[in-house]
C-alpha cells in the first residue's frame, strides 16, 4: 500500500489532465459537425473507448475539422 502512495503525487495530476482532455474532446465532438474522417458516433466511440489519453489524442490529430 505505501508504494501506491509514493505515486500518488504523479497520478493525481495525471488523472486530472486526462479527464479535462477527454472533457474538451467530448464537447469538441457534440458541438461540431463536420469531421476531417469518420463522423460523430466514430469518434465519440474512439475518444471513449480510447479514453487513457489515446482517443482524445487520435481525434484532434485525424478526426478535428481546421476551422
Amino acid at each position: 500500500m505505501s508504494r501506491i502512495t509514493e505515486f500518488l503525487p504523479f497520478l493525481v495530476p495525471l488523472a486530472i489532465a486526462e479527464l479535462a482532455l477527454l472533457g474538451y474532446t467530448l464537447y469538441h465532438i457534440l458541438t461540431h459537425k463536420q469531421y476531417k474522417r469518420g463522423n460523430r458516433a466514430l469518434w465519440l466511440a474512439v475518444t471513449i473507448i480510447g479514453m487513457q489519453f489515446i482517443g482524445p489524442i487520435l481525434y484532434f490529430l485525424f478526426g478535428k475539422e481546421d476551422s
